[in-house]
Protein backbone atom coordinates (compact mmCIF):
# COMPACT_ATOMS: atom_id res chain seq x y z
CA UNK A 1 0.00 0.00 0.00
CA UNK A 2 2.35 2.68 1.35
CA UNK A 3 5.23 2.67 -1.69
CA UNK A 4 8.23 5.57 -1.90
CA UNK A 5 9.02 6.93 -4.85
CA UNK A 6 11.83 9.11 -6.30
CA UNK A 7 9.78 12.05 -8.03
CA UNK A 8 12.78 14.51 -8.15
CA UNK A 9 14.33 14.80 -11.73
CA UNK A 10 16.19 11.75 -11.27
CA UNK A 11 18.32 12.94 -8.20
CA UNK A 12 18.55 9.57 -5.32
CA UNK A 13 18.47 11.67 -2.56
CA UNK A 14 14.81 13.40 -2.73
CA UNK A 15 12.37 10.79 -1.80
CA UNK A 16 8.31 11.80 -1.69
CA UNK A 17 6.56 9.48 0.40
CA UNK A 18 3.39 8.17 -1.26
CA UNK A 19 -0.29 5.77 -0.65
CA UNK A 20 -3.21 4.68 -1.95
CA UNK A 21 -6.04 6.24 -1.56
CA UNK A 22 -8.58 3.96 0.07
CA UNK A 23 -11.45 4.80 -1.49
CA UNK A 24 -10.61 5.17 -5.23
CA UNK A 25 -7.39 3.40 -5.71
CA UNK A 26 -5.07 6.35 -7.04
CA UNK A 27 -1.67 7.01 -5.80
CA UNK A 28 -1.27 10.23 -3.46
CA UNK A 29 0.98 12.12 -1.36
CA UNK A 30 0.81 10.91 2.40
CA UNK A 31 0.62 14.81 3.07
CA UNK A 32 -2.94 15.08 1.66
CA UNK A 33 -6.03 15.08 3.53
CA UNK A 34 -8.27 14.46 0.89
CA UNK A 35 -8.07 12.79 -2.23
CA UNK A 36 -8.09 14.93 -5.35
CA UNK A 37 -9.61 12.30 -7.95
CA UNK A 38 -12.64 11.46 -5.78
CA UNK A 39 -12.52 14.22 -3.47
CA UNK A 40 -12.73 11.70 -0.31
CA UNK A 41 -11.67 12.57 3.11
CA UNK A 42 -8.58 10.57 3.77
CA UNK A 43 -8.28 8.92 7.12
CA UNK A 44 -5.25 9.98 9.61
CA UNK A 45 -2.83 7.03 9.55
CA UNK A 46 -0.69 6.70 12.22
CA UNK A 47 2.96 5.57 11.40
CA UNK A 48 4.06 2.67 14.07
CA UNK A 49 7.73 3.57 15.30
CA UNK A 50 10.58 2.34 13.75
CA UNK A 51 12.48 0.88 17.28
CA UNK A 52 10.21 0.38 20.03
CA UNK A 53 12.11 1.57 23.61
CA UNK A 54 13.20 -1.46 25.62
CA UNK A 55 11.68 -0.62 28.96
CA UNK A 56 11.94 -2.24 32.37
CA UNK A 57 10.22 -5.02 31.12
CA UNK A 58 13.04 -6.18 28.79
CA UNK A 59 15.62 -6.58 31.83
CA UNK A 60 13.09 -8.07 33.98
CA UNK A 61 12.64 -10.86 30.86
CA UNK A 62 15.92 -11.28 30.79
CA UNK A 63 16.53 -11.84 34.34
CA UNK A 64 13.45 -14.44 34.53
CA UNK A 65 15.13 -16.14 31.13
CA UNK A 66 18.15 -16.37 33.46
CA UNK A 67 16.52 -17.81 36.30
CA UNK A 68 14.83 -20.48 34.09
CA UNK A 69 17.96 -21.93 32.41
CA UNK A 70 19.59 -22.03 36.05
CA UNK A 71 16.79 -24.19 37.23
CA UNK A 72 16.55 -26.35 33.99
CA UNK A 73 20.25 -26.66 34.04
CA UNK A 74 20.14 -27.64 37.55
CA UNK A 75 17.06 -30.39 36.76
CA UNK A 76 19.17 -31.49 34.03
CA UNK A 77 22.27 -31.90 35.90
CA UNK A 78 19.65 -34.23 38.84
CA UNK A 79 18.73 -36.62 36.75
CA UNK A 80 21.48 -36.85 34.52
CA UNK A 81 23.66 -37.33 37.27
CA UNK A 82 22.13 -39.94 39.01
CA UNK A 83 21.41 -38.61 42.23
CA UNK A 84 17.98 -39.14 41.68
CA UNK A 85 16.25 -42.50 43.35
CA UNK A 86 14.59 -42.86 39.91
CA UNK A 87 16.40 -44.82 37.39
CA UNK A 88 16.19 -43.29 33.69
CA UNK A 89 14.84 -45.76 31.28
CA UNK A 90 17.75 -44.97 28.76
CA UNK A 91 21.33 -43.82 29.32
CA UNK A 92 22.43 -40.22 29.63
CA UNK A 93 26.32 -39.19 27.65
CA UNK A 94 28.70 -38.73 30.63
CA UNK A 95 29.59 -35.32 28.39
CA UNK A 96 26.14 -33.89 29.62
CA UNK A 97 26.17 -33.70 33.33
CA UNK A 98 30.17 -32.65 32.75
CA UNK A 99 29.89 -30.11 30.36
CA UNK A 100 26.30 -29.18 28.83
CA UNK A 101 24.27 -28.74 32.23
CA UNK A 102 27.30 -26.99 34.03
CA UNK A 103 27.21 -24.78 30.79
CA UNK A 104 23.88 -23.91 30.81
CA UNK A 105 23.79 -23.19 33.92
CA UNK A 106 26.28 -20.47 33.84
CA UNK A 107 25.28 -19.05 31.03
CA UNK A 108 21.65 -18.64 32.65
CA UNK A 109 23.90 -16.89 35.75
CA UNK A 110 25.53 -14.50 32.89
CA UNK A 111 22.22 -13.63 31.56
CA UNK A 112 20.87 -12.43 35.08
CA UNK A 113 23.81 -10.90 35.87
CA UNK A 114 23.39 -9.05 32.63
CA UNK A 115 19.56 -8.38 33.09
CA UNK A 116 20.59 -6.93 36.58
CA UNK A 117 23.53 -4.82 35.32
CA UNK A 118 21.65 -3.38 32.25
CA UNK A 119 20.08 0.47 32.73
CA UNK A 120 16.91 -0.44 31.40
Amino acid sequence: MGTTQNLAHGSPGAVAPLRQCPFCGKTISRTFTQCPACRETLPDVQQPNAAPVESKRGRDRRVRRGLLYMLLAAVIHYFSGGYSAMSLPYPIAPVVTVYLSPLLFLSGLGLVIYGFLSKR
